[in-house]
């Protein structure tokens, strides 16, 4: 019993970090793709932008970046305490 818990509830070692820094260059490539097309998309739409295409371009970049943030935060807690 005790194997049990300790293979499915027991701490894991530092290699598991590894999932946090994946998912950290994920989302930073996604967030800098976004980025760059924002910017060409209100460069090629100036003349017809409104004050919802603008705030729903901030608010998915707000998420995009939160996400990547959380997750880098995530992966420099978890790599510096398992060191």
């Amino acid at each position: 019993m005790t194997d049990f818990m300790s293979m499915f509830f027991g701490p894991l070692d530092k290699s598991s970090c590894v999932y946090f820094l994946i998912l950290t260059i994920i989302f930073f490539i996604g967030l800098s793709i976004l980025i760059f097309n924002e910017f060409i998309f209100v460069i090629q739409n100036f003349n017809k932008l409104n004050f919802r295409m603008i705030s729903s371009g901030i608010i998915i970049l707000f998420n995009i970046f939160i996400a990547y943030f959380v997750n880098r935060l995530l992966y420099t807690m978890c790599s510096k305490s398992l060191a």
